[in-house]
């Protein structure tokens, strides 16, 4: 473990955090739907209230069908919370069961089903490079008082890392007012890890020439004093599902529908969120698209695997993809299939627990910190 630089706990990569992690026994990876589907059925049965299985918005049909709660990450970990479950199966990537590490009591233990399923955007802010980068703007800027916000789409040592400098977490539904704490009690923002969120948020706040990026792996580095200079600091770093939304995508569907309402998600590029009809978190894609009235048609710009439940649960609406066959889904999500969530099952009826995520003691103090302050908006 290697210790930060301008914050008081020590942490590692993400890469080597989690070598606890298992792969999916050989036994288990040629299983069929229906053999899954009944070994699961048969091991929550057993189980019964000593598990909870939560599948975010993203993932597949056959997770989302067999979990008790669907929906963003933050929504998901206080569903852990208010649980009594001794186990809870996170059926997201790394950061999310981390997250539902830090607010769930010490006696419940939070599995992640796939050992792959890590977020590339949380890989894109490791917590020693912010700290290394933080020495920098700090030292352009020694006048100003810097306050970082990350994003809930990070891992558990950033969010540490901000409570640290006296920042706080944000998501995507309240970033805003995330911004306007931060200038309340500091000069400067510094917001990681996505790029986008960041610029979509300084927009609506009217601070869209405030705005300067930082490039951590700029060659020859990224430049600080000109990075000081602005009010609002964006870490380079963005969602690879939602960067691939362009505008002509939005022209191209509002050509082939004349009818047609556009709704994307906020780590959208700028210019495909000006273009939309709303903008919003996956919880607001669901909420517009639950309260259409029938016969409305909706285009939808995130991950493919929401656009399609929502045209599932809504069959008195259509809902399509923003970019028709082109839209793909998520490389950490697609991770979690369900021969893992069978396998990890059967280990607890087994009485073993596989695949556990647990955030180190100091760092889950501090991260929950940043949670509270982000409660208190």
């Amino acid at each position: 473990m290697a210790r930060m630089e301008t914050a008081d706990f020590e942490t590692d990569l993400s890469l080597f955090k989690y070598d606890n992690l298992e792969q999916l026994p050989p036994a288990y990876r040629e299983l069929t739907e229906t053999e899954r589907t009944e070994r699961i059925e048969a091991a929550t049965e057993t189980l019964g209230d000593d598990v909870l299985i939560l599948g975010h918005n993203y993932q597949r049909r056959e997770i989302v069908e067999h979990a008790d709660f669907v929906g963003d990450s933050y929504e998901l970990s206080k569903r852990a919370a208010e649980s009594d479950a001794s186990h809870v199966i996170f059926c997201g990537v790394t950061f999310m069961a981390e997250s539902a590490d830090v607010i769930t009591d010490a006696d419940q233990s939070v599995l992640l089903p796939s050992m792959e399923a890590s977020c590339p955007m949380a890989g894109m802010a490791e917590a020693l490079q912010v700290d290394a980068a933080w020495d920098q703007l700090t030292a352009a800027a020694p006048d100003a008082d810097v306050v970082p916000v990350t994003y809930m789409n990070s891992y558990a040592d950033l969010k540490a890392f901000c409570a640290e400098q006296g920042g706080l977490v944000c998501t995507s539904s309240n970033a805003a007012d995330a911004f306007e704490w931060a200038f309340e009690r500091g000069d400067t923002v510094l917001f990681l890890p996505d790029k986008h969120l960041g610029e979509n948020t300084a927009h609506e706040l009217g601070m869209a020439d405030a705005v300067a990026e930082w490039d951590p792996w700029a060659e020859g580095g990224a430049d600080a004093a000109q990075a000081a200079d602005a009010d609002v600091i964006l870490w380079d770093g963005y969602c690879q599902v939602h960067e691939r939304f362009r505008e002509h995508h939005v022209t191209e569907v509002r050509e082939r529908y004349e009818d047609v309402n556009v709704v994307v998600h906020p780590e959208c590029r700028r210019e495909v969120a000006a273009a939309a009809d709303v903008v919003g978190s996956t919880a607001t894609i669901c909420e517009t698209v639950a309260d259409a009235d029938p016969g409305d048609r909706w285009a939808i710009g995130t991950e493919i695997h929401l656009a399609n439940h929502l045209d599932r649960w809504h069959e008195d609406v259509e809902v399509v993809p923003l970019c028709g066959d082109a839209c793909m889904d998520c490389n950490a999500m697609r991770q979690i299939d369900s021969n893992y969530l069978t396998w990890l099952l059967e280990e607890l009826v087994d009485g073993t627990e596989r695949n556990r995520i647990e955030v180190a003691a100091r760092e889950a103090e501090l991260a929950e910190v940043a949670l509270d302050r982000m409660l208190e908006l």
